[in-house]
């Protein structure tokens, strides 16, 4: 059964920061791409940032880059969203998604091909 399960959210000033973990079971990272999407309320889900280890491919949504980045440590199954200089507009869930094999950059805007979804994990940026 595949199964991701993420933690690490919580209450942050603006500029501060906070990892994300997405534990991953029922699969290897070499086989998956994962990605990190939010939903902040009133808007629409959006995809942050996907990796795909098995050929180090990586892709951050504009809003984000230069300030999250995503690894991967495969030894342990899990993926993590670092995320520097948070601002309110980071405020959402946000998910830990999986899709068999490769991402590339235009899966950030597609939801559908993500096949499987963890709970999600609530960061709020406080001004």
């Amino acid at each position: 059964e595949v199964q991701l399960v993420e933690s690490g959210g919580g209450l942050v000033q603006a500029g501060g920061s906070l990892r994300l973990s997405c534990v991953a079971s029922g699969f290897t990272l070499d086989d998956y791409a994962i990605g990190w999407f939010r939903h902040a309320p009133g808007k629409e889900r959006e995809g942050v940032s996907c990796i795909s280890s098995s050929v180090g491919s990586i892709y951050y949504a504009d809003s984000v880059k230069g300030r999250f980045t995503i690894s991967s440590d495969n030894a342990k199954n899990t993926v993590y969203l670092q995320m520097n200089s948070l601002k309110p507009e980071d405020t959402g869930i946000y998910y830990c998604v999986a899709q068999r094999g490769t991402a590339t950059e235009q899966s950030l805007g597609i939801m559908w091909v993500w096949d499987y979804w963890g709970q999600g994990t609530q960061v709020t940026v406080s001004s």
